[in-house]
């Protein structure tokens, strides 16, 4: 009879052949199986995870906080990543709602709201529209005024609007009435008007009011609210009032075809960096009819406190996360030092037997690695489940007047949460290296009698 060891399911185990079964081919019996490679080390430490005994029990709780912690960190980060993602998104969305992505004025323009006009079909525009990371460009007339009702004041932009400005943001925005529609033709006097601006002046859809204008000669025009927006960008809503454009020309006392300037619009802000430097290079050398030059502002640059306000939020998540994983870290070291205490006279008897401490070590990274990946499991589990009732439902709410948001907003990101849970997993194996080393210090003959 012969013996030969081989794999049943799950567990390695010794069969004895007949000499009829055995084939001329070394390592093979009947030509079936062959070339077996016991990995010694993930067999005792599937043993030692499946054993359920009284020292099982005694390492339970303790094993039990470590993988807590580790899905405890992984859900805060997931949390974290997703609330900060989706904040820096939404903030970004709303300014560039209002201000698109990159605008284009006369250089005589400075940051007041009286601007210098330029040319509504200027040629170097053409050549703008062919960047391969501009989507739209669409003309617009800003005017700075009072308005005034029976009882209050408040102070407003109107932002003149033509045919072809993309109303998809403020429509989506509307919270009452109806979005206004402007033609080249006919001038309108029907305006959209923040929420906020129409509670403090006691406003509401189909009312109207006037709003003076500080010139030489002093001017005023009587408008009606079609629609009433809320965006919760407070600081924006209060400012601005939308219009014809028509309206903005006469009382600036341009011509037709004379505008505050152009706003372009690119198919992600992630662009706007290589936009900005194609576009400031097409206008470089480029003069208006009046000689003018023409101004290229990114939305970065023209509302720069509200983006250094939003990049500082990813320190803040840097912080987190290496909290996170710290404390993670740390968790399972005490942890695995548990469990190598648990078995010294298992790694002793190992000792005796021949293994090396690499191999040893690896036994309880096997065993370590697989509470990481429980962990990891539920910490998934925990993180997304909190986002997605945040998402869906919006438990927790927000000061617009402190965060421009009226709730926590959530981004889901796919590759965040894998980025996540290979970084949590591989500095956790990294963090057991250390404790493991501990193994070479353990006497076989003293370890073999230990209690």
């Amino acid at each position: 009879m012969y013996s030969k060891l081989l794999k049943d399911d799950y567990f390695w185990v010794t069969r004895n052949f007949s000499p009829s079964e055995i084939s001329d081919e070394p390592g093979t019996v009947n030509g079936s199986i062959s070339n077996y490679i016991l990995n010694t080390e993930l067999f005792i430490a599937k043993r030692i995870i499946g054993h359920k005994g009284e020292r099982k029990r005694f390492s339970s709780s303790i094993v039990g906080i470590a993988t807590f912690g580790i899905a405890l960190g992984l859900a805060v980060m997931i949390v974290a990543v997703a609330i900060v993602t989706g904040f820096k998104s939404e903030i970004s969305n709303k300014v560039i709602g209002f201000g698109s992505h990159i605008q284009v004025v006369n250089m005589d323009s400075n940051t007041s709201y009286e601007t210098s006009p330029v040319e509504k079909d200027l040629p170097v525009m053409d050549e703008i529209r062919r960047v391969p990371e501009v989507r739209k460009i669409q003309m617009f007339a800003i005017k700075a005024g009072i308005i005034k009702t029976e009882e209050n004041i408040q102070g407003a932009v109107l932002k003149g609007t033509g045919p072809d400005y993309d109303w998809s943001f403020i429509n989506e925005s509307i919270v009452e009435g109806q979005p206004i529609v402007i033609t080249d033709s006919v001038r309108t006097d029907n305006v959209l008007l923040s929420e906020s601006v129409a509670s403090m002046l006691g406003l509401k859809v189909g009312d109207s009011f006037n709003m003076y204008f500080i010139q030489d000669p002093p001017r005023a025009r009587k408008f009606i609210i079609a629609g009433i927006y809320r965006t919760s960008l407070v600081e924006f809503d209060k400012l601005y009032i939308y219009a014809d454009i028509k309206h903005v020309q006469r009382l600036n006392n341009w011509e037709p075809t004379q505008v505050s300037g152009y706003e372009i619009m690119l198919h992600s802000i992630h662009d706007a960096a290589t936009a900005t430097r194609k576009i400031r290079d097409i206008t470089a050398m480029d003069f208006t009819q009046d000689l003018s030059r023409l101004k290229v502002v990114p939305i970065q640059e023209k509302y720069s406190q509200i983006f250094d306000w939003l990049n500082l939020q990813d320190m803040n998540v840097i912080i987190i996360i290496l909290l996170m994983v710290i404390v993670a870290g740390f968790n399972m070291i005490s942890g695995l030092l548990i469990l190598i205490l648990e078995r010294t006279n298992m790694i002793g008897i190992l000792k005796g037997l021949g293994a090396v401490d690499a191999s040893i070590r690896r036994i309880f990274l096997y065993q370590s690695g697989y509470l990481a990946l429980k962990g990891l499991l539920w910490g998934n589990l925990i993180g997304l489940v909190i986002c997605f009732l945040q998402y869906r439902f919006n438990l927790i709410t927000l000061d617009p007047e402190s965060y421009y948001l009226d709730t926590v907003p959530i981004n889901f990101n796919a590759l965040h949460v894998l980025l996540l849970n290979m970084g949590t997993l591989a500095s956790t194996l990294l963090f057991l290296l250390i404790p493991s080393m501990i193994i070479a210090r353990v006497s076989p003959e003293k370890s073999i009698r230990f209690n």
